[in-house]
């Protein structure tokens, strides 16, 4: 019969196959979004089923974990930081979907787009990968990494949405393609958001310690804790 441990680590297991289907998405979505390429856009939208299907998967098998009356702290957190991470997957998942909803059935804009734009797009894709790769190898060194930069992408949010508006001001942009990349941008915030929420819980998982709502900010964990 399975234990409790061999469950958790399959349900580990489901939750790593599922970081690595979504940014498989989310970087399918940002290159159909680059170059207006319709086919690659239809494969975003076609992996969302798959994704939605674990999703539910993964929630449903964390709550008979949870009954089997496990009493380590720790176990507990884990199980916890699985369900959670998993949501924060799937809406990550419906931020690719919009993206590439951007290119299905409408025109190629002919402005170009900001290269700030590029710049914060390969960022992101950068933190969601990193913060996959934090919680599966319980890395809190890497999740801090991910946590510094969300400050940058903010930057990168607040120039390209400025440029965009100061852009059709002056009449070197049209107001379709400046909602464009005001969408395309807010998206990506809402990955590295999502990202850095993944990289709150890693912490949560190895130290116990909840930074998400501390005035400071994160904090540098404490001692993993020992299974």
């Amino acid at each position: 019969m399975p234990t409790f441990a061999s469950k958790l680590q399959r349900l580990q297991s489901d939750l790593d196959a599922q970081g690595d289907r979504v940014l498989t998405m989310v970087s399918l979505a940002v290159e159909s979004y680059f170059d207006h390429d319709e086919a690659k856009a239809r494969r975003v939208i076609a992996l969302d089923d798959e994704i939605d299907t674990v999703d539910v998967a993964i929630e449903r098998a964390s709550i008979p974990l949870l009954a089997m009356g496990q009493t380590d702290e720790h176990a507990i957190r884990h199980v916890l930081t699985i369900a959670k991470v998993n949501n924060e997957l799937e809406r990550i998942a419906d931020c690719g979907v919009n993206i590439a909803e951007q290119v299905v059935g409408h025109l190629r804009l002919t402005d170009p787009m900001p290269p700030t734009f590029r710049v914060m797009a390969n960022s992101v894709l950068g933190m969601l990968r990193d913060s996959n790769r934090a919680l599966a190898t319980s890395n809190a060194d890497l999740a801090r990494q991910v946590l510094l930069f969300d400050d940058t992408v903010d930057r990168f949010r607040n120039e390209l949405i400025m440029q965009a508006q100061e852009q059709v001001a002056l009449g070197a942009s049209s107001v379709r393609f400046a909602f464009r990349v005001t969408g395309a941008t807010r998206n990506m915030e809402r990955i590295a958001d999502h990202s850095t929420n993944i990289c709150e819980q890693t912490i949560y998982l190895l130290s116990g310690k909840i930074v998400r709502h501390r005035p400071e900010g994160w904090s540098d964990p404490a001692v993993p804790c020992v299974e």
